[in-house]
């Protein structure tokens, strides 16, 4: 008599089936990706219409006159906490009828490297944080197109954000603008005197004529106080401002006088 064979039992079917998700527990995870999905998209577009403002006000100001920046308001808000005479001192003026001498000077104190950069000089970047270590006051290293983005389209104060921003419309305006409409604005929107802004208004308040006429002599003293245009004075320099005048004169010729504004 054989010997009966023994049943095999189906593990897999005789296992305990998967809990079966709760329809609470569906709906809460269906109401959190909405949610999320929604968040994203609102970001999205939001990111795109400020995208589409900060371009379109930097194609604007590529044509028109750049009347007020934000360090003018907060100069005139300053004198009025002082109670101080809150005039500024403004002059908007084509760079066609500013001396080229103005211009060449900016460049030769400012940025020598300005006609052949996009928006940053990453060598004098490198000297300015070498440099720093070893300095007590940190020395900057921001191109005339930094200082004009900063300047027309940011607050001041420092901040990873500010410094950000700064870097997007550099990039903006270079690309936008082109090298002599930088230039341009720079000369009308920089600070060149307690509550003065641009070459023409510090022409006539300070030499008694228009910028159009500014010797090299002249421009090199304007752009000599620009580091720190409310401590030193072009009316009435000092033994420090005298030697950077001289200095810039010099580099202005060796870089080569107003035929090096044609590679602009």
């Amino acid at each position: 008599m054989s010997t009966p064979r023994p049943v095999k039992v189906n593990r897999l079917r005789s296992s305990t089936p998967n809990p079966v998700p709760s329809r609470s527990g569906q709906s809460r995870r269906a109401g959190a990706r909405p949610w999320l999905e929604r968040a994203v998209r609102v970001g999205a577009k939001l990111m795109t219409l400020l995208f589409l403002i900060s371009f379109g006000w930097v194609v604007l100001l590529k044509y028109l006159p750049v009347s007020i920046t934000p360090l003018m308001i907060s100069r005139k808000m300053e004198a009025v906490a002082d109670d101080q005479n809150s005039k500024l001192y403004k002059d908007w003026t084509p760079y066609e009828a500013i001396s080229k001498e103005a211009a060449l000077a900016v460049i030769a104190s400012e940025d020598q490297a300005f006609s052949s950069h996009w928006g940053f000089d990453f060598d004098e970047i490198q000297d300015a944080i070498k440099e720093n270590k070893r300095r007590k006051r940190p020395r900057g290293a921001s191109t005339i197109s930094q200082q004009v983005a900063k300047n027309v389209f940011l607050w001041s104060g420092r901040s990873y954000l500010r410094k950000g921003l700064e870097v997007y419309f550099t990039f903006l305006i270079e690309l936008i603008w082109g090298k002599e409409r930088i230039l341009e604005v720079y000369l009308n929107v920089a600070e060149t005197g307690p509550l003065t802004f641009g070459v023409e208004a510090a022409s006539r308040r300070y030499y008694g004529h228009s910028a159009q006429t500014l010797t090299r002599t002249e421009a090199a003293r304007m752009a000599a106080v620009l580091p720190n245009p409310r401590l030193f004075s072009i009316k009435k320099p000092s033994a420090y401002i005298q030697k950077r005048t001289r200095q810039i004169a010099r580099q202005m010729r060796y870089l080569g006088g107003r035929g090096y504004l044609k590679n602009l």
